[in-house]
């Protein structure tokens, strides 16, 4: 079970490795839409992944303020806790 900042954003940069382009260098300072073209489509598929991931829900709007991979990790992690 994911419970710390490092596992959490392993796991997450695994799922985004297989949205994004091959070439793509993946860290916490990556931008998703930038960087690594996530698309809607592509972050629906990527919020359905995390959710079974870490077993969570994760709120469309909480998305919105969401631009890189720490925020996204942040956003997970404080999901988590509010979740217990």
């Amino acid at each position: 079970m994911a419970s710390d900042y490092e596992d959490v954003l392993q796991k997450l940069c695994h799922h985004l490795r297989q949205l994004s382009p091959s070439d793509a260098d993946i860290t916490p300072r990556t931008d998703l839409i930038e960087q690594l073209a996530i698309d809607s489509v592509k972050l629906l598929n990527l919020v359905m992944e995390i959710e079974d991931e870490f077993d969570i829900s994760v709120p469309i709007n909480a998305l919105a303020d969401v631009q890189t991979v720490d925020e996204l990790t942040n956003l997970i992690l404080r999901i988590r806790s509010e979740a217990r």
